[in-house]
């Protein structure tokens, strides 16, 4: 059986969730609760003010240009690639 939480426990988690900028996978793991539990906290406290939107507003930018920089990379090491092959095709 799994423990209970603490109501605290449950909102500090849900605060480290939605503003960290770690998934919620990580965020489960360190914290040593299950994914759909934390997932149920979230949806629980989601539209309360545990989170100013300021907070929350921030957070989402930073996860919009964690993914931004994610592609970028990929791009890059694709371009970089298609360079040396067809650097290799030159000679």
């Amino acid at each position: 059986m799994g423990q209970k939480r603490t109501n605290e426990f449950r909102q500090d988690a849900v605060r480290i969730a939605l503003t960290s900028g770690l998934t919620r996978k990580q965020v489960a793991s360190d914290l040593g609760v299950r994914l759909s539990a934390l997932n149920k906290w979230i949806t629980l406290h989601r539209d309360t003010d545990l989170v100013s939107k300021e907070d929350l507003s921030l957070a989402q930018e930073n996860e919009r240009l964690r993914r931004e920089v994610r592609i970028l990379k990929e791009e890059r090491d694709i371009l970089k690639k298609a360079t040396q092959f067809f650097a290799g095709l030159k000679q």
